[in-house]
């Protein structure tokens, strides 16, 4: 990840929403046999503005889901939401995952691929146009929007920073 200041949130008392992204069974060939495992990529979000993202290895698929979820509250960001959409056009990159995410007019939807979709969602982001290139690893696809989602700043943050109107910063 570039060095971009990371909102970090606690997970103490907020609900969290988790969804699986994806699963997958692992298999070690040993002089034994063959010994199967499971590994599960969970997104935790409480559609407002907090996501998370975690693995989860495990020998049962409800305990990689479950060891998910716990890594995925450990690795919680803050994401600032403009009216159901994001603030601006912003790109993501993490190994050979490429994603764009662009703000999108008021009923549009969530138009992404699945892990994309899957982050934007947990967000609570209901209006955005996303475009994932390079890689389709869900795992490098995930951390490429939570990278993008990262880098996204707020309004009135940049208002403050500059010292200016609110209207001035939209209207340039």
């Amino acid at each position: 990840m570039t060095d971009v200041n990371i909102k970090r949130v606690k997970s103490s008392d907020i609900e969290f929403k988790d969804r699986l992204v994806s699963i997958q069974r692992v298999t070690k060939v040993t002089k034994g046999g063959r010994t199967f495992s499971f590994s599960a990529i969970v997104i935790v979000g409480n559609e407002k503005g907090v996501v998370g993202y975690g693995l989860g290895k495990a020998k049962e698929v409800t305990s990689a889901i479950a060891k998910g979820i716990d890594d995925a509250k450990k690795n919680l960001v803050k994401v600032p939401i403009l009216n159901g959409t994001l603030p601006h056009e912003q790109e993501g990159k993490y190994s050979g995952a490429r994603v764009f995410i662009k703000p999108a007019a008021p009923g549009t939807g969530v138009i992404a691929g699945g892990a994309m979709r899957a982050v934007l969602e947990s967000v609570g982001v209901t209006d955005v146009l996303a475009k994932s290139k390079g890689s389709s690893n869900p795992h490098s696809v995930v951390k490429a929007t939570i990278n993008a989602l990262v880098q996204l700043r707020d309004p009135h943050t940049i208002a403050q920073l500059r010292g200016m109107d609110l209207d001035r910063v939209f209207n340039g």
